[in-house]
This record gives C-alpha cells, sequence and structure tokens, in this order.
C-alpha cells in the first residue's frame, strides 16, 4: 500500500492512555514518564477530544512543588487552544496537512460518533513514509482507551490512641 492510499485509520494509535480535565498536571506528568508518552488525550466522561497535553505543555507551566502541580488542572494548561483532528478516513497527505496548517505535532482521529479513536504522531507518519509502519487490515477495530484513576492513602486519624 501507497504512503498516499493510507489513511489515519492505517497509522494511528489505536491503545492510549487518557486522562480527565481535572486531572492534575502531575499525575499527567507522570503517566507520561511512565509510559514513556509524549502525548497524552485529555477527554471528558463520554470520551470525546477536549485536546492533547503535551511534555512542553506541562513543562511550560511548571511552577512551584508538587503541591502546586497536584491543586491544578491541566484543562488549564491546554488554554483553550484549538485542537485539530481528523476522521479514520483521512489520507495521510491530509493528516499531515492538518499538523501544519495547526503547527502541532498530533491530531487526534475522531469517529462519527465524535468518540476518541486514535491518535496520529508525526513519529507515525514517519514511520509509514519509511515503510516500517504495520498497517492494521481491521479499520474497524475500537481503540482501547485506559484512564488511571489514583488510589489516595487514607488520612490520618485525627484522634489521638
Amino acid at each position: 500500500m501507497t504512503v498516499e492510499a493510507m489513511t489515519a485509520a492505517d497509522v494511528m494509535s489505536r491503545v492510549l492512555v487518557t486522562v480527565k480535565p481535572d486531572e492534575s498536571p502531575l499525575m499527567a506528568w507522570e503517566l507520561m514518564r511512565r509510559g514513556s508518552m509524549h502525548h497524552l488525550p485529555v477527554v471528558d466522561s463520554g470520551s470525546h477530544i477536549i485536546g492533547v497535553l503535551t511534555r512542553e505543555d506541562i513543562a511550560a507551566h511548571w511552577s512551584g512543588g508538587p503541591a502546586e502541580q497536584s491543586s491544578a488542572q491541566v484543562r488549564q494548561l491546554l488554554g483553550g487552544r484549538r485542537c485539530p483532528h481528523v476522521p479514520p478516513d483521512e489520507p495521510l497527505p491530509g493528516v499531515a496537512a492538518a499538523m501544519l496548517e495547526s503547527e502541532v505535532d498530533v491530531v487526534p482521529v475522531i469517529g462519527a460518533s465524535g468518540m476518541l479513536k486514535g491518535i496520529v504522531t508525526v513519529t507515525d507518519l514517519l514511520a509509514a513514509v519509511a515503510g516500517r509502519r504495520v498497517v492494521v487490515q481491521d479499520a474497524d477495530s475500537s481503540a482501547g482507551l485506559f484512564r488511571l484513576e489514583p488510589v489516595l492513602p487514607p488520612k490520618p486519624s485525627s484522634r489521638a490512641d
């Protein structure tokens, strides 16, 4: 299959870790660090995309220590910027054009229902051009979205024993 004939669905990452907009930048950073990820989709409770958080977003807004980063929300880091996206059947030249026009290195792939299906990064595009991308034959396979919920330790008891 030629690169021109490939679509977003052919090259997108389908298994994603996502965060909710009210999650803390500290949690987002930890997820990205541990998962060796550069992009973290921010989705509402219905898996509708709000934006894509990058390592650069977190670094640019990092100030203070863990307490400050725990009390902020990732929606603040997105800054209300537009989140370009493409449908699964968008040809790769169109995906690349969307990235160039919006000056981003990642675009979410949104299905007909408006739900996040995957993401395409610049690395995905380069792998396709280099012939190193495995094309998924079943373009209808569903995405795997994972949300991690923090488990906080119990608060210490205020009574003296």
